[in-house]
């Protein structure tokens, strides 16, 4: 027990490239003033990822339509913030809770049989959440959305609407804290537990492992990251739409996780700073082939590296670096 304990604790102690990863992000804030609005971008894509990277790069479930929590944490931050005033930390906290519910509930549909079929479902999940959402037009706005939401100082003294250097620095806290606590929880035994379930679902299950609670638990964890990070783009734009919710959004955040890396917590980051790094360039270069690089980036990386990303790339350089040395 205390072998695991140890080996427990050396696998959260960060890694001297995480200083680095986070130091350079403080360091943005003052050396970047001008691109604060792609970095603040970047950091709530980033923590949509991670969210999705506790399910497929953890427990192995794939989805195309997480947006679905991403949308609906967004709503629910923009209601409270028009019916009730609400303070932006506050928003989150009830964001986060609101999408985890809906993430519990509907983990009970997902879960249900192979992988297709949960891969149908989270699409299905996602198309009723759009279509309610348009609907009920009398509390979402429907096609026109949700615009023009009080955004208070967070809590009470940094204000934050329309102040790109302080919207940064928010979500960049915000990011910081969550990654954190999913560093804790994917090296916990629970997390262990999880990759066991990716692994070999028949086998977990015969050592006690109680396969279906995990899933649901994690699952209502990633959901509640996703509602999380809506919440974070309705209070720093501040509007929400159907946009949130449809499937072009899953999608591209599926996309920026697979560019990066499953697995790896940091790969959602990664991922999402090339996508849209490249997308801004790209887009400004030749706008009319935007999609043809972008697809054939993710063709190059599925042929190399397939679900290990960019982060795979790099491992490999490091391995044949040190072989080298050690010939030498």
């Amino acid at each position: 027990m205390k072998e695991a304990a140890a080996a427990l604790k050396r696998k959260r102690a960060w890694h001297w490239l995480e200083y680095v990863f986070w130091l350079a992000a403080a360091a943005s804030i003052f050396l970047l003033p001008s691109q604060h609005a792609l970095l603040t971008q970047i950091a709530i894509w980033s923590l949509f990822a991670l969210s999705l990277d506790l399910l497929l790069g953890y427990a192995g479930i794939v989805s195309l339509g997480h947006a679905a929590y991403f949308g609906f944490g967004a709503y629910v931050a923009a209601l409270f913030a028009i019916n009730f005033y609400g303070e932006p930390v506050t928003g989150l906290l009830v964001a986060g809770v609101a999408a985890g519910l809906l993430g519990l509930i509907t983990s009970l549909l997902v879960l249900r049989g192979t992988d297709l079929t949960r891969l149908m479902v989270t699409l299905g999940i996602a198309l009723v959440m759009y279509e309610i959402a348009n609907q009920m037009s009398w509390l979402t706005g429907g096609a026109d959305g949700l615009t023009g939401m009080p955004v208070n100082p967070v809590l009470g003294v940094f204000p934050i609407y329309f102040i790109t250097t302080n919207s940064y620095v928010y979500v960049l806290v915000v990011l910081f804290i969550l990654l954190v606590i999913a560093k804790r929880i994917v090296h916990s035994p629970f997390g262990y537990s999880l990759r066991a379930i990716k692994g070999n679902p028949l086998r977990a299950s015969s050592i006690g492992i109680p396969n279906n609670l995990r899933l649901i638990a994690v699952y209502t964890v990633a959901a509640a990251y996703a509602g999380v990070a809506g919440a974070l783009l309705a209070q720093t734009t501040p509007v929400v739409s159907l946009t949130y919710i449809d499937f072009q959004r899953s999608a591209d955040v599926l996309l920026m996780l697979i560019i990066g890396g499953t697995g790896y917590l940091y790969g959602g980051i990664v991922g999402s700073a090339l996508f849209l790094v490249a997308q801004k360039f790209i887009g400004n270069v030749t706008p009319q082939y935007w999609e043809f690089w972008i697809g054939f980036a993710l063709v190059v990386i599925a042929l190399f590296a397939r679900d290990r990303g960019v982060f795979s790339i790099f491992e490999r350089i490091i391995a044949a670096l040190r072989k080298e040395k050690a010939k030498s």
